[in-house]
């Protein structure tokens, strides 16, 4: 089952495209397939808009994407906001258990997905953290781990590190004044993300893109 499930990486390019100013941001404007991401920053920050970010350009490429929410923060309504194709985006929520079942949830998702976005519980051993990076190289997933846990090693790394909202909730009534057509214009955060990272990605970089409350 799970050879059925495996992408197939012989067709598809080495790399997974990043578009947009985060893409720029990427050796290659992208994901190097086969390889641990990482994705961090302070609470408040944007480190889960910035990781929907990457998902949203799996969907966007017609692959499939998936999430492992521990803390019930990547909810459906912020990874659509960022581009997410829900369709292709299946979440498994895990309640609090051993970093081992966590370990083979993600293995299990990286058989069958292009992309795996994972929130990282307390105290994965680093074994668990080379056998996950040996399945996404044979694989040829990414597998993006959300928070400062992860034990193993990545091959970029791209902290969050906020940025100023404009364009305040406000109502606007778009039709000649009339009540029934009023909508609500939501704020846009303009986010400061660092990368860096090994090899080609070795050199810091720093940009900003777009992203909405």
């Amino acid at each position: 089952m799970a050879e059925q499930a495996r992408p197939l990486t012989l067709a598809r390019s080495r790399t997974l495209a990043v578009p947009g100013p985060l893409g720029e941001l990427l050796p290659g404007r992208g994901l190097r397939r086969g390889t641990v991401v990482g994705v961090d920053g302070a609470p408040g920050a944007g480190a889960t808009s910035v990781a929907f970010s990457l998902a949203a350009a799996a969907t966007a490429a017609g692959e499939w994407a998936a999430a492992i929410d521990l803390t019930g923060t990547l909810g459906a309504e912020a990874a659509a906001a960022a581009g997410v194709v829900l369709d292709r985006f299946p979440v498994v929520r895990l309640a609090d258990g051993p970093a081992s079942r966590w370990a083979t949830s993600v293995a299990a998702l990286l058989d069958g997905v292009g992309l795996v976005l994972a929130e990282v519980p307390p105290h994965v051993r680093a074994a668990d953290a080379r056998r996950l990076i040996a399945r996404a190289r044979e694989r040829g997933g990414v597998l993006v781990v959300l928070g400062n846990r992860w034990p193993g090693t990545t091959a970029v790394t791209l902290v969050a590190e906020g940025g100023p909202w404009s364009g305040p909730d406000e109502e606007r009534d778009p039709v000649d004044g009339q009540e029934e057509d009023r909508v609500s214009v939501l704020p846009v955060r303009t986010l400061r993300v660092q990368v860096t990272g090994r090899g080609e990605a070795a050199r810091t970089r720093h940009g900003a893109l777009a992203s909405s409350a």
